[in-house]
């Protein structure tokens, strides 16, 4: 089992504090959702854990598996088993998705245990298939000319190939129709083990009627002020922000479309 734990995570971007205090736990075997409003930090998180250079961590820490990951490179972590499915996943031109995938799948495999070409190729195409993406997108640049639909089915395919024991999917929902939706969380769920976890930012409840979480945890005002089951993001789908901040008594403003609009 793997453990990443987030302890009292304080995190500025461009001397701005966004993040104030963060606790959070994720074990291999169990499946993680973040949901809050706009600007409370939930990306933040994502990029503070993958190690982006803009987020400066000024109090607390982030361990996996007993590490500091203040102490780690991004590839570090990345071969350390942390994935990152992006929001807005970048456009490589000049590397193919092969080429990349294979890359990274070696990345985490010692020198002399190099993964078989042919071996690769069966699971690729295996995969991609499972995904309902076209033959002709291995040899495609790196997300480039992809609609944003093909851009989220790559990352949750390139999940597939690397294993990797905790991913982090940042609204990996986010503009997808519900066909998209429905072949990307079947992805996701594909993957469910005891060696592999999931935290899974976003939004929408919708979500999460396809990949069903273990934990719901509710950021608000830089921290997670709230966590539950798969009750507690129905419950912000009826009630909206708003009712938890109250309940809560937090001093957190909120807009109205932050406030109410959950579906």
């Amino acid at each position: 089992m793997k453990t990443l734990e987030i302890i009292d995570l304080h995190v500025t971007v461009e001397g701005k504090e966004i993040l104030k205090g963060v606790n959070l736990v994720v074990n291999t075997g169990e499946i993680h959702a973040i949901m809050g409003p706009n600007g409370t930090g939930k990306s933040t998180l994502s990029q503070t854990i993958m190690g982006h250079p803009a987020y400066e961590i000024t109090q607390g820490k982030i361990i996996l598996d007993g590490q500091d990951l203040a102490e780690m490179s991004v590839d570090e972590r990345a071969r350390a088993g942390l994935f990152l499915a992006m929001q807005y996943p970048a456009e490589i031109q000049g590397i193919t998705n092969f080429e990349f995938m294979r890359s990274a799948v070696n990345a985490r495999r010692a020198d002399d245990d190099q993964v078989n070409l042919m071996d690769f190729i069966k699971e690729l195409d295996e995969k991609r298939e499972f995904l309902s993406m076209s033959n002709e997108m291995a040899n495609r640049y790196l997300n480039e000319g992809f609609s944003g639909g093909e851009k989220k089915r790559n990352e949750i395919l390139q999940m597939m190939m690397i294993h990797p024991n905790i991913a982090i999917l940042d609204e990996i929902d986010s503009g997808l129709d519900i066909d998209a939706l429905k072949v990307v969380s079947k992805g996701v769920n594909s993957m469910r083990s005891d060696d592999f976890a999931t935290l899974m930012i976003t939004h929408y409840q919708r979500l999460l009627d396809y990949i069903v979480p273990d934990f719901v945890h509710v950021m608000m005002g830089g921290k997670v002020v709230k966590t539950g089951g798969p009750e507690l993001a129905k419950r912000l789908e009826g009630e909206g922000y708003r009712a938890l901040r109250d309940e809560l008594g937090l001093d957190i403003a909120l807009t109205d479309e932050d406030a109410d609009l959950m579906v």
